[in-house]
């Protein structure tokens, strides 16, 4: 047995090494999602079960992203569920958004901050607006596909995203630079995720932004991802160097 060991240990040595530790959370300490335009709380299933392993209570919210406006997304939709006693009296309550659902998450922190408010990671989040919205927003099916909250999502000055202004508090973006709608990324300049470009992705007070290879409909579901946002939520960094973009 001794000899066996010895030639798997200069055969196979990555075999014998322990796998990383996995960041684990504090005590009473939850996460809240919230998935993106045109998806459904189904879309964030695979973060859910991860950061419920990491020892996170987490609640993966649904609401009606096609039927209202940002503003009425907020305040009828995610203001009541983060109302719920065992919110109010958590340690920490950290958010996880995709989408859309970082600029409804922006819209009620611009009226009230929780006092439990932990760290916030934002994937492909439309800071500052997307150009598609920009092209197309006005198309009758875009509307149709899209409701009232997709218009809001325009780069003009006056869109509600860059309405919104810095986030003021702790947080990290995750762009994707892939895309599989190429229609879409002729629309928009520099990398992009098909949907919303790199640069477009952070806020002004955006420190941690980190870049990965993967497109807007799947940034949730990336292995890497989310251990990306398992360590932030964590140790407050990224595992790998925050991009430069």
């Amino acid at each position: 047995m001794r000899i066996l060991k010895i030639i798997a240990f200069w055969l196979f040595p990555a075999l014998l090494q322990s796998s990383p530790a996995v960041p684990t959370a504090g005590p009473g300490e939850h996460v809240v999602l919230l998935h993106g335009l045109c998806r459904t709380p189904h879309s964030m299933k695979k973060m859910e079960r991860h950061l419920s392993e990491a020892g996170y209570t987490v609640h993966n919210l649904s609401y009606p992203t096609r039927k209202k406006s940002v503003e009425r997304l907020a305040a009828e939709h995610l203001a009541p569920q983060l109302a719920l006693p065992e919110l109010k009296e958590a340690t920490k309550v950290h958010f996880v958004t995709h989408s859309l659902g970082s600029i409804v998450l922006r819209q009620y922190l611009s009226e009230q901050t929780p006092g439990n408010l932990g760290r916030i990671v934002l994937l492909g989040p439309p800071s500052q607006g997307s150009h598609v919205v920009d092209k197309i927003g006005h198309w009758k099916l875009f509307h149709a596909l899209n409701g009232p909250a997709g218009k809001q999502l325009s780069c003009a000055p006056e869109s509600l995203p860059n309405q919104l202004g810095p986030l003021g508090h702790e947080h990290a973006v995750i762009a994707g630079s892939r895309s599989i709608n190429w229609i879409n990324s002729c629309m928009i300049p520099g990398p992009d995720d098909g949907k919303v470009s790199v640069a477009n992705t952070r806020l002004p007070d955006t420190e941690d932004h980190l870049v990965v290879p993967a497109t807007h409909p799947y940034l949730m579901k990336n292995r890497r991802v989310i251990q990306e946002v398992t360590c932030y939520l964590s140790e407050g960094r990224f595992e790998q160097v925050p991009s430069a973009e």
